[in-house]
């Protein structure tokens, strides 16, 4: 057995537990790693991201299963887009420039964060308060929790969450990133979903999209022959036990984050996620 990577059992438990915290998909912070850090080819590096991001957001869905802050209706909804997009984008990614999608996503992803980090107005502020304590006869779904906490919240535009999901399920499937950050958005930004059922709700869509977009990396490099299998078995080794571990620590650090800090947090790692995609399509 090969102990080559095992630095990445710490590093994977570290990342499992912010991107699980936050609804971030792993893969957003793997794949650069692995490009940047471990010099892997960007078509081993995002295989081995998307398998890397699917252990840990399945175990961080067993998490908030047991939590019970999974919202299966909004999350079949906003699948009915991610999984046939991540299969396109699959697709797309043998013809397309990876480099060049990586720049429009990352500056897409400074956008989102600027708009995470932007402090709301007063009337903003008197409208969120309202939302946040919206009453069960009001709302569209309430969820009662493990620990008997009732949530009640109302899910803004379907259609506008489908599109949105729709062009991150798309990037999961070209460079692995994107879904994650892009439901975050629709759920808290544009929604004003509690944050502990709009993140464990965007770990269940991004769960299910990664495998099925992972299903088809893992083909394309299998095509290149049994070298890139091997190392993405040693590499992986060691990052999925730390991201299982990560998983099952990072719904306990989103319960415990207010609202506000979640989005600045949220904002903060969508500005570092833009700069590493920038500066790893910077280096082709």
């Amino acid at each position: 057995m090969s102990v080559e990577f095992w630095y990445m059992l710490p590093i994977g438990i570290v990342i499992a537990t912010v991107a699980m915290a936050s609804g971030v998909g792993g893969a957003t912070f793997f794949s650069p790693l692995f490009i940047l850090g471990l010099g892997l080819s960007p078509e081993l590096a995002v295989g081995a991201g998307l398998v890397v991001e699917v252990f840990g957001f399945g175990s961080g869905v067993y998490a908030y299963v047991r939590r019970q802050l999974i919202d299966y209706r909004v999350g079949g909804m906003l699948l009915s887009a991610t999984v046939p997009a991540a299969v396109a984008g699959v697709v797309i990614a043998h013809f397309a420039d990876a480099d060049i999608l990586k720049v429009i996503l990352g500056m897409g992803l400074f956008a989102v964060a600027v708009s995470f980090l932007r402090a709301p107005d007063d009337e903003m502020e008197a409208t969120l308060e309202g939302m946040a304590h919206e009453d069960s006869d009001e709302a569209e779904t309430c969820l009662v929790t493990a620990e008997d906490e009732e949530i009640c919240y109302t899910v803004c535009n379907t259609t506008e969450g489908r599109l949105i999901s729709g062009i991150g399920g798309l990037f999961v499937g070209m460079v692995s990133s994107g879904l994650g950050e892009l439901n975050g958005y629709f759920l808290l930004q544009r929604c004003r979903v509690p944050s502990s059922v709009a993140v464990a709700t965007s770990v269940f869509v991004v769960a299910i999209t990664a495998l099925i977009a992972s299903v088809g990396h893992i083909f394309q490099v299998a095509q290149g022959g049994l070298t890139g299998l091997a190392t993405m078995g040693r590499l992986l080794l060691f990052t999925v036990p730390g991201v299982v571990i990560g998983a099952q620590l990072g719904p306990e650090l989103a319960r415990r984050v207010p609202d506000r800090v979640m989005e600045i947090g949220l904002g903060g790692l969508f500005t570092i996620t833009a700069g590493l995609l920038l500066f790893e399509a910077g280096l082709h």
